[in-house]
């Protein structure tokens, strides 16, 4: 690993995974990203279903992608601009080492 890498999770509203996914492919980097079905758990029910709020998740499509640190900036900068209020969390954190084996 020769620069300093970030790994950034979004967990996504299933309603906007197509624009996400447009957005990451245009900002893509050389790793390019993942994305899975997860389960969001969340006391407050804000925007949730009946059945949402009955079974305590939500269903969102979480992406996973390394950035090189020149790059962040510019990632985050591209979501907030165009999913703004959109209810995307996200988290990011250092790379400590990256490999294929």
């Amino acid at each position: 690993m020769n620069s300093k890498e970030y790994l950034v999770t979004l967990n996504v509203p299933l309603s906007i995974e197509e624009e996400i996914v447009d957005c990451l492919l245009m900002l893509e980097s050389e790793h390019g990203f993942s994305s899975f079905p997860v389960n969001s758990h969340d006391h407050r029910n804000e925007g949730l279903s009946l059945a949402e709020q009955v079974t305590g998740r939500q269903k969102k499509i979480r992406f996973q992608m390394y950035v090189p640190e020149q790059e962040l900036a510019q990632l985050l900068d591209q979501l907030r601009a165009d999913f703004s209020g959109s209810g995307i969390k996200y988290w990011v954190l250092p790379v400590v080492e990256d490999g294929v084996i």
